[in-house]
């Protein structure tokens, strides 16, 4: 998910011009620097997978995580079955059930002697510094903020002020036990992106890893967690908080789960995991598995793009028959619509699924999306939109009349190999954040992820749009067994309609 102020950064962190932004947080806070668990063998988890390691050298063992439910509690038994480390490299990190849950889970690794390194981009943390550094006081916890605010509470101000730095935000998605399993994809830490909210609940897609890719993986974050952008949480407040501050927090977090609940029994399904974790393994698919990620020290040196827009981009020099994807937020400015149908117009049968006006939580984004539809649909490109009534899309556990969303970033290349991530198809994950993500060689699980993604297309689930022979929009879908079709954006309202009219009059694509 996006905040309305959806910023990123420039990296001019290093070194004085870092120092000068971050005037007033404290220089001399102490940092050391850590790596990651090297004996991962010597786990459950490792040793969980280490015979199908052996025997599929060179490859790596992936399985796609396609439920929200599924997806927590993954996570909760990561943090149960870790014996030695935990690392977490997150965007958002919501202050809700879900993400008081995970941080109770966490507590507890902590409390059995697990060393867990905790990194959160700093956007959307405003408020929250005294219970992270409460939570940072116990001994086997570390939390760090990825390019931080300098004032703290005049995060606006110093927004405005500093906005080359802070437009540059670290998107990541990534989640590391014992360094032998590992968690990828478009999912942040929340109860939007767990089919738990009674608002709104998002269709997300992970990607559970074993085998050597888990390692690359792991530098990745070490690479991220080192370096002068990623500041202690403790430099971020002006007294030391201490095992009082630990405890006034964890008795707070106690309370606040006891009295909310949640709506299935969540320590039920990680024993049920734990009982069964050696026959779950069977679901692991081993191929050539690699780790695409943006550097941050990119975007200061280069105007191009990131890694993974260049890793993209080669792949869709090389496409012969099929490009199957599904992207949250997709404005895929004039070059980018342009290389779409060159595609089409050499033959390769190009689909995509992203979000309906309805249904997307940026109208900024879907203003710079929908200018691009028209030529799009002309070039013989399908286009589809989520409903956000579509109870199947996000698969709640709450409500049905909860609005549903698309979170979703992936992708089928040719059917033979895919990529499943936390990288959009827009210009900020392009040339401003920072992502990460996996590129799998694999026709197993192409043909897994392509029937993940018709499920999105159903008629009941989505729109097809299409041209009339005036070139006006339609919007296509089922209701009730009939097929309906609306010509103005469908379930959107008038507000939203204008709102995404005047803002696509504005030159802001590049911050989109």
């Amino acid at each position: 998910m996006r905040r309305s102020v959806h910023v990123h950064i420039c990296l001019v962190l290093f070194p004085v011009l870092f120092l000068a932004a971050c005037a007033s947080l404290n220089p001399d806070y102490p940092r050391s620097r850590t790596v990651s668990f090297s004996s991962y063998e010597n786990s459950y988890l490792g040793r969980l997978y280490l015979r199908d390691e052996i025997n599929h050298p060179g490859r790596s063992g992936v399985s796609l995580v396609r439920t929200g439910r599924n997806a927590f509690a993954i996570r909760i038994a990561m943090t149960e079955l870790a014996e030695h480390s935990l690392d977490l490299q997150y965007y958002i990190w919501d202050a809700d059930q879900s993400g008081r849950i995970l941080a109770r889970a966490l507590l507890r690794s902590a409390d059995r002697g697990v060393r867990v390194r905790l990194l959160i981009d700093d956007l959307n943390v405003g408020g929250r510094d005294k219970i992270l550094a409460s939570l940072d006081a116990h001994p086997n916890i570390e939390i760090r903020l990825f390019n931080p605010f300098a004032r703290r509470k005049a995060r606006v101000f110093n927004l405005i002020g500093d906005f080359d730095r802070l437009n540059h935000r670290m998107h990541n998605k990534l989640m590391v036990a014992d360094n032998a399993l590992a968690l990828l994809g478009g999912r942040n830490i929340g109860d939007h992106y767990f089919d738990v909210s009674e608002d709104s609940n998002y269709r997300d897609l992970d990607i559970a890893a074993a085998g050597p890719v888990v390692r690359d993986a792991s530098r990745v974050f070490d690479y991220f967690w080192n370096k002068e952008w990623s500041v202690p949480v403790g430099a971020t407040v002006t007294k030391t908080f201490d095992d009082n501050n630990l405890q006034f927090a964890r008795d707070r977090l106690e309370q606040t789960i006891n009295a909310e609940g949640y709506p299935y029994p969540v320590n039920r399904k990680v024993a049920e995991i734990r009982r069964t974790m050696s026959s779950l393994k069977n679901d692991f698919t081993w191929a050539p598995t690699h780790v695409v990620w943006d550097d941050p020290a990119d975007f200061i040196s280069s105007e191009s793009g990131g890694r993974i827009l260049s890793a993209l981009s080669g792949k869709l020099d090389r496409l012969e028959s099929e490009l199957v994807m599904e992207n949250a937020y997709f404005v895929p400015t004039q070059a980018g619509a342009d290389r779409l149908k060159e595609l089409s117009e050499r033959g390769v049968d190009v689909r995509i699924l992203t979000n309906s006006l309805a249904s997307n939580d940026v109208v900024a984004v879907h203003a710079g999306y929908s200018r691009y539809r028209k030529e799009l649909l002309e070039a013989g490109i399908g286009l589809y939109e989520v409903r956000a009534d579509s109870a199947k899309v996000q698969q709640t556990f709450i409500s049905t009349e909860s609005k549903a969303g698309l979170h979703t970033k992936a992708a089928v290349f040719d059917g033979n190999s895919l990529f499943v991530g936390s990288f959009n198809l827009d210009p900020r994950s392009a040339n401003l954040n920072t992502e990460i993500g996996l590129y799998v060689e694999s026709r197993v699980l192409a043909r897994q992820l392509k029937a993940f993604m018709d499920e999105g297309v159903l008629p009941g689930n989505s729109y097809r749009l299409e041209l009339d022979e005036t070139g006006r929009l339609l919007w296509t879908t089922e209701e009730d067994g009939q097929v309906v079709t609306y010509t103005s954006d469908p379930g959107s309202s008038l507000g939203q309609r204008i709102s995404s009219g005047l803002i696509g009059s504005l030159p802001i694509e590049g911050q989109l």
